[in-house]
């Protein structure tokens, strides 16, 4: 037992070699914790995952806006881990790996669209608990099967869940339904959209508290992934928490977003009190966590991370790099809390390097559960009770293009397939800045080579019937509730019939943002260009081959239909020809157009050109990102 610095690795490593370390280190006060009870009823579970809480983004850690009492409390009564990391930097894949205990190179969830499931009969958290005799329940986000698919959780171990199944739906607090074990619950006054009559994490943490009481004779499992601060930042103009923020300096987003994590910390404290009050404090072991690392939301000038910083160490200035999205410390690093009254020692901070793979052995062990034998977790019981701790020989994410492996405090990362990799030692550089791979190659190899055994390709699960899960994504409800939805005039437009996507410089099919959608006749789908670690940069390309020549006089472009802008075009470049390989590349464009920021139908015309291909060449977007994106694109002539 000895003093550790906060925040950093301490991971004991041999040059060139990676070595698995059986001893914890830990700062705590108070006395010894003891051991889990060896008699009378298994203890309860309780975890509780915010959506995309960033790990600084709690005032125990000093954050000056945000207010967390209740889960400061948590900190002060148990054990916080400082080097937690979450299964992927996804909401999809990450409740994967949690609830497998498998890692991100063998999971049948690895992107996040498009409602990818579980395949069938796939051993849950849940469902080994449930053999135990556990009560199981789910109140949340799902994110790992839409309905009618192999994933849904009720095949998946859980008695009852109440919530989103899909992560799209999960945008808004005011939908007209959730699930309920995949049938719809009405929510009463809701249309979807950001106002309604019934907020939906009212329902589901009632909900939550409900399933406690129902089940406070028998062990019990209590799944809460739910969504604040995630989505559509909104609250009730009525919450405690709004009244606390409404009147801050800041943008409203800003305001928002703090008021609903203070919201949801005061919901973790009515769960902590409901606990006391049913006299199960004692005997549940309650985990609070974040799901994946933060987004840098609401940067400006004077917060280039983020109004809030969830990156940025409030006391030091120190920054996790990267965000959500990708695989540096900033996209993985959460935080991790843990209290279990008599068996975890108060105030401690521990430096144990795990992740979330390691929830399925660590509950399972706590539920004397059997887990399969190939699994990727090890159990940190251990090290919430004080006792020796087993460590891994190596961590691992695989994330679309991105790769990384973790051996003690060095870290490798490829940022693209075919890329060079690049090693960080944590212990000296948390924030990633400098590339040690040409002083440890051999190192670097080995990781390299960690990174090829840990990848299996992936085998998802399957839909029955995706009918109700796409009405599910749509009940997001990202249009105006009772307005016409936006769509192409049909009279003067070029059939789009035979048109095919001959190239484009970038798209995101991990979210199904694809350049076909441009193209589809459905403005409730759009083009995308990729984003992460390596987000491209303008000129964004799409070329079109339209079939035949044709006789062209002007352009239609519809802007994304939800409520987002990132992409809409600004100053594009057009070009008509007939030599798709020369499109583009000498000669002036036949029009150069300036797009507005508005979501309705935006018209550009030309003097007649003819070609049977269209270049479209895009320069700059509306809020000056680096993206582009098109609900819909069309062309005017014969």
């Amino acid at each position: 037992m000895r003093s550790i610095a906060l925040f950093l690795v301490t991971t004991a490593l041999v040059p060139l070699k990676c070595q698995i370390d059986r001893s914890g280190s830990r700062v705590q006060d108070g006395a010894s914790p003891a051991s889990v009870r060896p008699a009378g009823r298994l203890p309860n579970i309780v975890y509780i995952m915010a959506d995309e809480l960033g790990y600084f983004e709690l005032s125990c850690m000093g954050h000056p806006h945000i207010q967390t009492p209740n889960i400061d409390r948590m900190a002060t009564e148990g054990l916080r881990f400082t080097q937690c990391l979450a299964g992927s930097s996804l909401c999809a894949p990450t409740r994967c790996t949690l609830l497998t205990g498998k890692h991100s190179g063998h999971t049948s969830v690895r992107s996040n669209g498009g409602g990818t499931p579980l395949r069938a009969g796939e051993v849950t958290i849940a469902s080994v608990l449930k053999d135990r005799g556990y009560a199981t329940g789910g109140f949340g986000k799902w994110g790992c099967g839409g309905r009618g698919s192999t994933g849904v959780p009720e095949e998946h171990g859980f008695d009852t869940f109440l919530g989103y199944y899909d992560q799209v739906h999960a945008h808004t607090y005011y939908p007209a339904y959730l699930i309920h074990n995949s049938k719809e619950q009405v929510l009463p006054g809701n249309k979807g959209g950001r106002s309604g009559a019934t907020y939906s994490q009212y329902v589901i943490h009632e909900a939550a508290k409900k399933f406690i009481r129902d089940n406070h004779d028998r062990p019990f499992f209590c799944y809460m992934p739910v969504t604040p601060p995630h989505g559509l930042f909104d609250i009730p103009e009525d919450d405690p928490s709004w009244q606390l923020y409404k009147d801050k300096p800041w943008g409203e987003s800003a305001r928002r977003y703090a008021a609903m994590v203070n919201m949801l910390d005061r919901q973790v404290g009515e769960v902590l009190t409901l606990l006391e009050d049913l006299g199960l404090a004692d005997n549940t072991l309650v985990m609070f966590a974040g799901d994946n690392g933060g987004n840098d939301y609401f940067r400006d000038g004077t917060h280039p991370r983020g109004f809030h910083g969830p990156n940025v160490n409030p006391r030091t200035g120190v920054e996790f790099r990267g965000h959500k999205g990708n695989l540096y410390e900033g996209g993985l690093r959460i935080p991790m809390i843990a209290r279990w009254p008599g068996q975890i020692a108060k105030g401690q901070t521990s430096d144990h390097l795990c992740y979330f793979p390691d929830l399925m052995p660590t509950f399972a062990e706590i539920g004397k559960a059997q887990v399969p034998t190939d699994i990727d977790g090890i159990s940190f019981l251990p090290e919430l009770l004080g006792r020796e701790q087993a460590r891994h020989e190596y961590l691992y994410w695989e994330l679309g293009r991105q790769t990384a492996v973790r051996c003690g405090s060095f870290k490798a990362i490829q940022t693209k397939k075919q890329g060079p990799w690049a090693l960080y030692d944590l212990d000296k550089d948390l924030s990633e800045a400098h590339d040690v791979a040409a002083e440890h190659p051999e190192l670097l190899e080995r990781m390299r080579g960690f990174a090829v055994a840990a990848h299996q390709p992936v085998e998802s699960g399957t839909f029955a019937d995706r009918s109700d899960h796409e009405k599910d994504r749509r009940a997001k409800g990202v249009y105006r509730p009772g307005g016409k939805r936006r769509s192409l005039p049909k009279r003067g437009l070029i059939s789009r019939a035979d048109w095919k996507v001959m190239r484009v410089t970038s798209e995101s099919p991990v979210n199904g943002r694809q350049a076909r959608y441009a193209l589809d006749g459905d403005s409730r789908t759009h083009w995308h260009t990729a984003f992460g670690t390596e987000t491209p940069k303008h000129p964004h390309e799409i070329l079109l081959d339209m079939g035949s020549q044709r006789r062209v006089r002007g352009f239609l472009y519809l802007a994304r239909q939800d409520k987002g802008w990132n992409g809409a075009f600004a100053k594009c470049e057009f070009y008509v020809g007939d030599d798709p390989k020369a499109l583009g590349k000498s000669g002036k464009p036949d029009l150069t157009a300036t797009f507005e920021r508005k979501k309705s139908v935006q018209k550009v015309t030309i003097d007649p050109a003819r070609g049977r291909y269209l270049l479209i060449r895009v320069l700059s977007e509306v809020a000056g990102g680096p993206w582009a994106s098109a609900a819909e694109i069309g062309v005017l002539g014969k």
